[in-house]
């Protein structure tokens, strides 16, 4: 018989126990690079599938690491999942790595958990709160491909940008007010935004499109072309610069 769990906490435990099945894969010691990421993806993958399959049934599912069964386009509940977000920063032993899991309703994610593992938290839209006070005057950015709008948006703020990896752990450092927003162009996918989305607006913060246009998941099309999550104070100023660099480059 299975035990019932409510939507909160079983978002809450599936964001816990990938974290803690990809550290036992890492803590192995006997893989490396990308054949621990890999190994990693799939356990971690394969216990998603099975606890979902258990608890919601009747549920659709979204994974970067699952082909897509497009029936849930016909479901009002879907699970939007990335069982490893940064797998290059897990497979190189840092610690900016994490684990995105939201339920999605009627578009919206609803419940959200984005865990970061090797710090030993995990971050719950059933209880997130921003951070307040000062501010920190810096943006986070894509480690890898640091948009050039971010750069414009700083200048023009007098603010400084840092590139760390992973999307759920920069949204989440905006969340504890190490940086001011996360801005991201060049395209991530569903499975990217959805959990850290979730979490950062029940936490009070800004989310949408550079454009200003909402967010809504669960499309046809996964690819989601850009991101703000900041801070609500600076949003409007924000887009501002944005809706400027794109009008005289053409896109952001």
């Amino acid at each position: 018989m299975t035990v019932e769990i409510s939507d909160s906490r079983l978002t809450n435990s599936l964001a816990n126990g990938c974290g803690e099945i990809l550290k036992g894969v890492r803590n192995g010691g006997l893989l490396r690079g990308l054949a621990l990421g890999d190994a990693g993806d799939e356990a971690a993958q394969e216990w998603i599938t099975r606890v979902i399959a258990q608890h919601r049934p009747a549920d659709g599912v979204l994974s970067e690491e699952a082909a897509d069964d497009l029936s849930r386009l016909k479901k009002d509940r879907v699970w939007i999942v990335d069982p490893l977000d940064g797998t290059k920063e897990f497979a190189t032993g840092r610690q900016d790595w994490a684990v995105h899991i939201a339920l999605v309703i009627n578009g919206i994610p609803e419940h959200a958990a984005v865990a970061m593992p090797d710090l030993g938290v995990t971050f719950r839209s059933s209880d997130a709160r921003a951070v307040t006070g000062p501010l920190a005057k810096k943006f986070v950015v894509s480690r890898n491909r640091p948009p050039q709008v971010a750069s414009h948006i700083a200048e023009k703020m007098g603010f400084e940008t840092v590139g760390i990896g992973s999307a759920g752990a920069k949204a989440m450092h905006v969340l504890l007010g190490d940086f001011d927003g996360y801005i991201h162009s060049g395209g991530q996918y569903e499975w990217d935004q959805a959990a850290p989305v979730g979490v950062a607006m029940a936490a009070g913060l800004h989310c949408s499109r550079l454009d200003g246009s909402p967010i809504r998941f669960n499309n046809e099309d996964t690819f989601i072309p850009d991101l703000l999550i900041c801070r609500p104070e600076l949003a409007d100023e924000i887009l501002e610069h944005a809706n400027a660099y794109a009008e005289a480059n053409g896109s952001f």
